[in-house]
């Protein structure tokens, strides 16, 4: 039974979309209390926020078992260029993640000071990099939850727009 989910062909795209679930999890408490002020009310973005880094930390360990199994399933030529160009974008986005996990704790917090922030700010390239690699490498292959990902990492990215622009806005308002 074991070796029958793992080898099911989705499998790997299952992980994907819910480490991409979680790593959107991640980004909502600040987009929510900037752009829908009134969750404030609810405690949604202070819950979300309380277990923010447990949750991307657990995007991380989804998105690592993802890249893995593809891996897995595709040879790898190490003397093959055309390989690194193919797993370059997967390659780049875990490097990012592994180094988000790596320092999502209280320790690196402390050590790293302001630096810390300024690492974790590369989360934003991720929802970049997340929606231009759904894109690429599920065209022309797509399954059921391919759209599900596409809207769910579009819609994260508007709606981070959409904060940066309020964000934008009321500082210009100070000066």
């Amino acid at each position: 039974m074991e070796n029958f989910i793992i080898n099911t062909p989705n499998f790997a795209s299952y992980l994907g979309f819910l480490a991409l679930f979680a790593y959107i999890i991640t980004l909502l408490p600040t987009i929510l209390r900037i752009v829908f002020p009134v969750t404030k009310k609810t405690n949604i973005p202070k819950i979300l926020l309380k277990y923010r880094r447990q949750i991307g930390v657990i995007s991380f360990l989804l998105g690592a078992a993802h890249g893995i199994l593809l891996f897995m399933k595709r040879s790898f030529d190490v003397f093959d260029l055309k390989s690194y160009l193919i797993y370059s974008q997967g390659i780049v986005i875990l490097s990012i993640f592994t180094l988000l996990a790596i320092t999502s704790n209280d320790w690196s917090v402390k050590k790293l000071k302001k630096n810390w922030r300024r690492m974790h700010q590369l989360t934003y390239i991720l929802m970049f990099l997340l929606m231009w690699h759904i894109s690429e490498k599920m065209f022309g292959h797509w399954t059921y939850i391919t759209p599900l990902g596409i809207i769910a990492s579009l819609g994260i990215t508007i709606l981070f727009l959409i904060r940066k622009w309020i964000e934008y806005k009321k500082n210009s308002l100070k000066v």
